[in-house]
């Protein structure tokens, strides 16, 4: 196992023993522990808080989400494509970022999620939305 796969596993663990935090809480909780030059799904995240059919709500949650705090724009929809780029400075923004750590994308403009699909390794009954 590697190290952020490992404090990813931790942090999962700490979290699910705990219920008083709110749903966008912990969306923001795990979409942290996404590594810089790798990238996660709405669903992904819904599915490890137990939700799966909550993939709008994650997005919900990061639309409201610091930017400075929360690494939002890791988040890509089950495609791979940026459908979160218009709640950034500008459409291109997030792709810029994306890029900057390292991120490639298909000649479609989607992200290489065969590559770069970060992977929780708890299992989504791991944490509960109270």
């Amino acid at each position: 196992m590697q190290g952020h796969e490992y404090r990813a596993t931790v942090t999962i663990l700490l979290l699910a023993m705990t219920d008083n935090r709110t749903f966008y809480e912990k969306v923001y909780e795990l979409v942290r522990l996404i590594p810089a030059g790798k990238v996660s799904t709405y669903g992904t995240i819904a599915e490890q808080l137990s939700v799966r059919s909550a993939a709008r709500m994650v997005g919900w949650a990061l639309n409201k989400a610091d930017m400075e705090k929360v690494p939002a724009h890791r988040v890509v929809n089950r495609n791979g494509e940026l459908t979160g780029k218009g709640h950034f400075f500008t459409p291109d923004t997030m792709r810029r970022m994306l890029e900057t750590e390292g991120v490639t994308f298909r000649p479609d403009g989607s992200v290489n999620l065969e590559k770069h699909l970060f992977r929780f390794s708890s299992p989504s009954s791991q944490l509960h939305h109270p």
